[in-house]
């Protein structure tokens, strides 16, 4: 029991979670299983590994620390096991159909060229972001607040988390639903059924809930200033998607598309290929923004009326859309689209600070009736999204 207490504390010191009742499973799993072997021994650690981790690129540190306590004294697998974890990690996030969606291509060179390759290299001191990241403790809470205009390269992590995110989404719309399909006593129709004991409150008469049809349809800006927040933005909404009601998802930068069969894939990386795939064949990839041309279109395909509500992820900067003196015809049309809905929302990455700046078209489109939001990070936009 000593050892155990001892190496729950070794865990928590290095940054991993070891609560009471993982101690208390730990303590009954290491009765079963004393070390009398070599092969006990590995058993041993795998099992309190499956006690103790919530994450696996927690493993090195475990392992480490179940070495010093358990196996002093002999050489260290770490190294060993994180070039498994990388091996793993490239073979699950950087597959060929992954790296296909952003035009990736491959090639074989020549030895001469691979030497000469290398030559131009030396001096450089480069690592590969998936050891860097192993090298660096996770940290999820500085991924939550990092400034969503710097995610700009994938991320593993940032994966993970999106998704994780996603299905805290999911949870919390499908809690605020089941409350609100509780019938509340209804007073008014107590009172009056009542009436017939002279006020004296018997029968109670529960109001019914309220059937709601909403639609929420998602407008994702994915020209070349918030292609990759649309990505993440697209990885929440797929981990969320069933606590929405007929939902559906538009991209748009100078003509607009629709990309909701993504949602179908099984998979997430599936979904998110798919979604490049669609890009790609409607040249839709780093474009420039026309919002008064998307607008139009997207108001001929969503079929917009009183049960819609409608999100719109954009920095509101309308590049090459028609203006009329300083006003943007895209507001006419945003604000046609707002009298159609029943709720028009932007979520806008940039500082407000920056918001009516140069071409920025902000109070324009709030005039229009839409409602802004800044979202700096992922954690105010999952907190957004959750509260729809």
């Amino acid at each position: 029991m000593d050892k155990i207490v001892k190496f729950s504390g070794l865990l928590r010191e290095k940054g991993i979670p070891a609560s009471v009742r993982s101690t208390q499973t730990a303590i009954e799993a290491y009765k079963l299983l004393k070390k009398d072997s070599k092969e006990n021994e590995d058993v041993l650690r795998d099992a309190l590994a499956a006690i103790y981790l919530k994450d696996r690129r927690q493993f090195p540190t475990f392992e480490k620390t179940f070495d010093s306590l358990f196996r002093p004294g002999e050489p260290d697998s770490t190294k060993e096991s994180e070039e498994e974890i990388t091996n793993s990690s490239k073979k699950r996030y950087n597959s060929k159909r992954f790296l296909k969606a952003y035009n990736y291509s491959f090639k074989v060179l020549e030895p001469e060229k691979v030497e000469a390759e290398k030559s131009a290299l030396d001096g450089f001191d480069y690592m590969p972001p998936l050891d860097e990241n192993l090298k660096n403790e996770f940290d999820e809470s500085e991924l939550l607040q990092r400034d969503i205009t710097k995610l700009n390269s994938f991320e593993p992590e940032l994966l993970d988390l999106c998704q994780k995110l996603g299905r805290k989404i999911a949870n919390k719309r499908a809690r605020r639903r089941n409350e609100s399909r509780n019938m509340r006593p209804d007073i008014r129709r107590t009172m009056r059924k009542n009436l017939k004991y002279g006020g004296t409150l018997i029968d109670l008469v529960r109001s019914k809930p309220k059937i709601k049809k909403n639609e929420h349809i998602f407008l994702n800006d994915v020209s070349g200033s918030c292609d990759w927040i649309s990505s993440w933005f697209f990885c929440m909404v797929y981990a969320a998607q069933t606590s929405f009601n007929r939902a559906r998802i538009f991209d748009f930068d100078n003509k607009t598309l629709e990309t909701t069969s993504a949602l179908e894939e099984v998979n997430l990386i599936d979904a998110f290929v798919k979604v490049q795939d669609l890009r790609q064949k409607s040249s839709m990839i780093h474009g420039t923004s026309n919002m008064y041309t998307a607008f139009k279109s997207f108001q001929n395909q969503a079929n917009i009326n009183n049960k819609s509500y409608v999100l719109i992820l954009s920095d509101c900067r309308d590049w090459a859309g028609p203006k009329s003196g300083k006003k943007p015809l895209s507001a006419d049309v945003l604000e046609e689209i707002a009298r159609r809905a029943k709720r028009v929302i932007v979520l806008n990455p940039e500082a407000r600070n920056k918001w009516n700046v140069v071409d920025s078209c902000v109070s324009y489109y709030e005039d229009a009736g839409a409602d802004f939001f800044e979202v700096r990070n992922l954690s105010q936009l999952a907190d957004l999204v959750m509260n729809i």
